[in-house]
């Protein structure tokens, strides 16, 4: 019953409290992820905050932290999948190529690719 009663309190309190937070929201932008190793280390350092958010109470401070570091991980993921999809036509270059037996453009191609890959996972 006690448990009950503080998740209501809690909802209660989170239902009225973020409409207070919400002007805020408008004007947070997060960090930007302009290059592919900006976005990388903003994607590991938030997903870290965010971890360590998430293991403390639900309060409404919490709320509006969480929300605020998704800012940033939507940016880091934003060019994280851009850059994958570069990564994907780049590697077909190199599939394509070595099926024509094409060697200067698998290897031209094939070591781009490679670096820009590591730079996502080494």
């Amino acid at each position: 019953m006690e448990h009950t009663c503080k998740l209501a309190i809690v909802g209660a309190v989170l239902t009225f409290s973020l409409p207070v937070f919400a002007g805020e929201y408008d004007h947070y932008k997060g960090e930007p992820g302009e290059t592919l190793e900006q976005a990388v280390a903003n994607f590991s350092e938030y997903n870290n905050k965010l971890d360590r958010v998430l293991a403390g109470e639900p309060t409404p401070e919490a709320m509006h932290e969480i929300h605020q570091l998704t800012y940033t991980l939507e940016n880091a993921l934003g060019k994280l999948n851009r850059e994958l999809d570069e990564l994907v036509e780049r590697l077909e270059l190199v599939h394509e190529a070595s099926e024509r037996a094409d060697p200067e453009t698998v290897k031209r191609e094939g070591a781009i690719y490679l670096e820009q890959s590591r730079k996502v996972i080494p």
